[in-house]
């Protein structure tokens, strides 16, 4: 078989089947999970078939038939739901393809002779019942279950039956197996990064094998192993990535690459982070003999005096630009007039705009030099250079000028009035401006429109007054920008929770402390979390807790799900919902330390994928499930950070992931 979805497509026109529909979830258990009783030791075939294809081909189709008839996996319209084995996707999880059965209908060719492989399974499309092929030496053996969820749920029972000997054997058996193929050892890897319970002395055995590592604050004996680390992508992703570097271990970091390339990369990383050196440091940097590396000093956050004044009179022109900025209020006059007349054009504009901070610009020098649009909103303007701006044919320039904090009120007033929306905009959301003068401005306000908030809103947000004030902005940025302080005096947190503009009580929920309970409430309804607030408004700790029993009943299963979260729930609701029609409300069940070990198994093979995720993390899985889940590359990563992973065997995976991992010695510069 050859892989590909164009692979599958043809197998299936030449088995007599057309394929329906889009391919989405249709609701029903994973094909993994299906694939399960039909190669399990216990699984008795239906009906074997014997005989070489395509000798067999009309005794296997009829049988195929009957059997889908018989089971209901056949509907009336003809459709039900196929997987076939093979590398049709490489890694990417499999999934169900909706297909109608024709005239041309032939089994057999769609099997090929694989001995000992699941080749085929057919699944009704309410999931009830399945039919599946497999081959082995010179017969096809075909498996049929219907009543499929009770068979599910006997399968479940039954695994999650373990004693302590049968939970001692199976940490035994992974602990003696062999090491893992390369996809699973990188999904190991990257779980048990994860992992709470591993011991620091393990997690740095897992330095070059996960990236993930590097993300997470680590103690400073596990950051020094990773700037010794002989693989340079461990150092470079430890400069990118680890919040908890010192100013010294920067230092040691930089200092001690001998390549040039990889100099500038670190010293580039350190600028991009703001990130603070020592002494040390700076001097060497300002003072390399590579260009480009002195050009990222320039940039390093906390720089001396001396370094940055010499890198304005640098040799190379992008180093007397970059520096220029930094270095301009420890320059006497000599330097910065030799900068404002340097011969690069570069290093001129640079000054230029740091000169023209303090002194109005006119005209003729703005015409001079390839002054991009940020100029016109950072410097100060000479009356005729911002009248002419303020009539320029592009609004793009207009824009910029409407924000420039030195512009003469009439022109501000003209800018307020101008045919372009976004002109007008701009001008709205100037600092300068009363709450009357802003009302005044007709904007159109895209609620839709992601914006970040106003810089001068958010310095005010330890001002109460000014809190009050710009609460009651006409403005919806004004008021969103509001809604992000951390504190509010009471009477401004009720004004937003009550704010005509959602997003305002979102972010009051997501940045607010004081937001109150009945709001965060609401917001959650349609709210599910960001990625820089993932646990807000339900992680708030005003969020509402008790009381929320009379929401098991709700038809809106975002509201529903939230009957666990009472102190009075029990162990039955949280049963009731791990078989609830919604998959959010099951996935809170799946979450649930009180779910029952047998529900557990049975929801690792739910149509939920996020459900599935959920229930592999759950507390109270069987060992001999877990050892399973660690040999599944569809929940490989979930498993290894599972919390019942004793140490030994935490540890023991480290060890086979250092001994199998391949050889990093001999990688060059760049490697």
């Amino acid at each position: 078989m050859t892989g590909g979805g164009d692979g599958l497509a043809e197998l299936l026109r030449r088995a007599g089947l057309d394929i329906v529909g889009d391919g989405r979830n249709e609701g029903v258990l994973p094909p993994r999970a299906a694939w399960r009783p039909v190669i399990s030791r216990e699984a008795e075939p239906t009906v074997v078939v014997r005989g070489q294809l395509p000798l067999s081909a009309a005794e296997l189709n009829e049988n195929w038939h009957r059997l889908a008839q018989d089971t209901g996996v056949l509907g009336a319209d003809g459709v039900f739901l196929v997987d076939v084995a093979g590398d049709w996707t490489g890694h990417a999880p499999r999934r169900w393809t909706r297909v109608r059965l024709t005239e041309r209908w032939d089994l057999a060719g769609v099997l090929e002779k694989r001995p000992g492989q699941p080749e085929f399974v057919t699944l009704s499309t309410d999931g009830s019942a399945l039919v599946a092929a497999t081959t082995e030496a010179d017969e096809v053996r075909l498996v049929a279950l219907d009543r499929l969820p009770e068979h599910q749920e006997t399968m479940a029972r039954a695994a999650a039956r373990e004693s302590a000997e049968e939970r001692a054997a199976a940490w035994a058996e992974l602990l003696q197996g062999p090491a893992p193929a390369e996809r699973l050892r990188d999904l190991w890897a990257h779980g048990l990064v994860r992992n709470p319970a591993l011991p620091d002395a393990a997690r740095a055995g897992l330095l070059g094998l996960s990236h993930h590592l590097l993300w997470r604050p680590l103690p400073k004996d596990l950051v020094e192993a990773a700037m010794a680390h002989p693989d340079w992508k461990v150092r470079s992703l430890l400069a990118e990535a680890q919040p908890n570097l010192t100013p010294e271990q920067w230092t040691r970091l930089i200092l001690a690459e001998r390549d040039e390339r990889r100099r500038w990369v670190l010293a580039l990383l350190a600028a991009d982070r703001r990130a603070r050196l020592t002494g040390t440091a700076y001097a060497r940097l300002a003072a390399d003999p590579s260009a480009r590396i002195r050009e990222e000093a320039a940039r390093l956050t906390g720089l001396p005096a001396d370094p940055l004044t010499a890198l304005a009179a640098d040799p190379e022109p992008s180093v007397r630009a970059t520096a220029c900025s930094g270095a301009w209020p420890h320059l006497p006059e000599p330097a910065r007039t030799a900068l404002l007349t340097d011969p690069d054009a570069k290093v001129r504009v640079q000054a230029r705009l740091r000169h023209h901070r303090d002194h109005p610009m006119p005209r003729t020098v703005f015409d001079a030099e390839a002054f991009d649009q940020d100029a016109v909103r950072t410097c100060r303007l000479e009356r005729d250079l911002a009248e002419h701006l303020a009539g320029h044919d592009d609004p793009r320039w207009r824009g910029r000028l409407a924000g420039n904090p030195h512009l003469e009120p009439d022109l501000v007033a003209r800018l307020a009035e101008d045919p372009d929306e976004s002109v007008r905009f701009a001008v709205s959301t100037r600092p300068d401006l009363t709450e009357e003068q802003r009302a005044r401005i007709d904007i159109a306000f895209d609620p839709h429109t992601h914006r970040y908030p106003l810089a001068w809103v958010t310095a005010l947000h330890q001002d109460p007054d000014a809190m009050r004030r710009l609460a009651a902005s006409a403005h919806p940025l004004v008021r969103r920008s509001v809604a992000r302080a951390r504190h509010l005096p009471p009477d401004v947190v009720a004004r937003l929770a009550d704010d005509e503009d959602r997003v305002v009580q979102l972010f009051l929920a997501e940045s607010c402390d004081d937001a109150p309970g009945d709001m965060l409430l609401r917001v959650w309804q349609w709210w599910t979390g960001s990625l820089t607030h993932p646990d807000r408004p339900h992680g708030h700790p005003n969020f509402p807790r008790r009381g929320l029993l009379h929401h098991a009943a709700d038809p809106n299963p975002r509201m529903r799900r939230l009957a666990l979260d009472d102190p009075e729930s029990t162990a039955d609701l949280v049963e009731r919902f791990s078989r609830d029609a919604d998959g959010e409300v099951r996935r809170r069940a799946a979450a649930d330390p009180r779910l029952s070990p047998a529900s557990a198994v049975r929801l690792l093979d739910d149509p939920d994928e996020r459900v599935r995720h959920a229930a592999s993390r759950h507390p109270r899985l069987p060992a001999r499930v877990l050892v399973g889940l660690l040999h599944d590359p569809g929940a490989a990563e979930t498993a290894a950070r599972h919390p019942a992973l004793p140490a030994p065997v935490l540890e023991h995976l480290v060890r086979l992931l250092q001994r199998s991992a391949p050889d990093q010695s001999g990688r060059g510069p760049d490697a």
